[in-house]
């Protein structure tokens, strides 16, 4: 992971919206209510991305033989994707989470 360009130049209530990013469905509070923030855009597409990757997790389920497999790789890398996104909002940083930031720059 490495720093980005993007630094919150605002206060607790840019970072609250940048942390909800990474709380599930949430993610769509902060890309509604800010998405003209850098910082909170930043999180935000990175957050929808792991819900995005949680819920096609919930999908594979249903796919007979990997699906299983599939399902509990996801349930450890979405929450430890998620807790690190977390650290970087707290650290004002805006961490590029390898996998993710490449599908969420194309947002």
């Amino acid at each position: 992971m490495s720093d980005a360009t993007v630094v919150s130049r605002g206060g607790w209530n840019v970072r609250l919206m940048a942390a909800l990013s990474y709380f599930g469905i949430l993610c769509f509070v902060p890309l509604v209510v800010n998405k003209d923030d850098e910082f909170v855009a930043f999180h935000a597409k990175q957050g929808l991305i792991l819900w995005v990757w949680s819920m096609l997790a919930v999908l594979s389920l249903y796919v007979p033989g990997i699906g299983r497999l599939l399902f509990e790789v996801s349930t450890f890398g979405v929450p430890a994707y998620s807790l690190i996104g977390l650290v970087a909002v707290m650290l004002n940083k805006a961490w590029k989470l390898p996998g993710v930031y490449e599908l969420a720059s194309k947002i």
